[in-house]
């Protein structure tokens, strides 16, 4: 196994060391637009060239543990395997994390899921796409917590906002904005006809407290109202729920997940401002795109991936190519071959 090869390391070190000498400089904190710039471009570099430290050490230590084993040292093998095997994991995991170079790739993820057209079938196909969020969620060791979520009327829901949070959430989920197409026998069917349902997702990264942007008191407006989710009988007796709309951009935020009207307006405040901040980052891409006349694909809105149950089973990603016959272990949460192959073809180096 090489470690060599998968980002110029002297590179990302003389860029942390160039970082940290700007940090130590008079009058640093005094630029407040540069110090956060600085530090959130630290804070994305430092853990990934640390990590590449650490697999180097352990990979020159197991060479020079394998130097000195002889063919007498057979019961070490199983020992040893497991520890090169180890590495191996974490070299993959390292050079994953460096397909996710944009400054909100580590941030926490705020994905939302709308049923498509389609009555009971979409909306039980929005409560599938829930669950295989939250489970390939589980299986990072990420945390999930749901902001916002209707009912379907007969079965699933129509639509629902939930928070992902772990360390790249955001990097990770982001691939999967736009309509998720499924193909199966309905359950609703007294037929057994095959049916076609679709479903939205889109993602945003969660923004820091101090990010730029203003939010006037006479430009939005807030609404209360009675919760309509799970939480028992204090969700559905008191005007909980928050429903914030900014006047200028049209923007509507609603949550109703907190038993308290003041938590749910802090989130639904949150939750806004990093609308209003991925609204403005979409605006500063596309007069970029216009200036140099790029044309890129718009993922939102767009059909990106096929799940099909009948005649067969096969999950295809229509951006990529990639597919995988492994329909199951996808509704379970397996979706990173599918990140992975997404983010490699439209990669933007750290």
């Amino acid at each position: 196994m090489s470690c060599g090869g998968i980002f110029d390391l002297d590179s990302k070190e003389k860029q942390v060391d160039t970082l940290n000498h700007k940090m130590s400089e008079a009058g640093f904190w005094d630029r407040p637009t540069e110090a956060r710039e600085t530090i959130t471009r630290l804070k994305l570099l430092k853990p990934i060239v640390d990590s590449w430290h650490t697999c180097q050490r352990e990979l020159t230590e197991l060479k020079e543990y394998t130097d000195l084993l002889s063919e007498q040292d057979k019961e070490s093998l199983p020992e040893l395997e497991k520890q090169v095997a180890r590495l191996s994991h974490e070299v993959n995991a390292l050079e994953f994390k460096r397909l996710l170079g944009e400054p909100e790739d580590p941030n926490n993820a705020i994905v939302s899921i709308n049923a498509g057209a389609g009555g009971t079938e979409s909306c039980d196909w929005a409560s599938m796409l829930f669950r295989m969020y939250v489970r390939w969620a589980e299986k990072k060791g990420f945390g999930s917590e749901v902001v916002d979520l209707l009912q379907g009327e007969e079965a699933g829901i129509k639509n629902t906002m939930f928070y992902i949070r772990g360390p790249y959430a955001y990097g990770y989920l982001k691939t999967e904005c736009g309509v998720h197409r499924l193909v199966r026998i309905s359950p609703f069917d007294a037929n057994k006809k095959r049916h076609t349902s679709f479903a939205s997702v889109d993602v945003i990264a969660e923004v820091e407290d101090d990010v730029d942007i203003e939010i006037k008191e006479e430009e939005v407006k807030i609404d209360t109202f009675r919760a309509s989710g799970a939480g028992g009988q204090h969700v559905n007796k008191t005007e909980s729920a928050i429903r914030i709309t900014h006047i200028p951009t049209g923007l509507v935020v609603q949550c109703q997940n907190e038993r308290s009207q003041y938590k749910n307006k802090q989130m639904a405040f949150k939750i806004l401002k990093a609308r209003l901040y991925e609204k403005r980052k979409k605006e500063a891409d596309e007069k970029i795109n216009q200036k140099y006349g790029e044309k890129k694909e718009i993922a939102w809105g767009s059909q990106i991936r096929s799940y099909v149950f009948h005649p067969y089973t096969l999950v295809k990603d229509h951006r990529t190519g990639y597919e995988t016959s492994s329909g199951q272990e996808v509704m379970d949460g397996e979706l990173d071959p599918f990140m992975e192959v997404y983010l490699k073809q439209n990669i933007k180096k750290v």
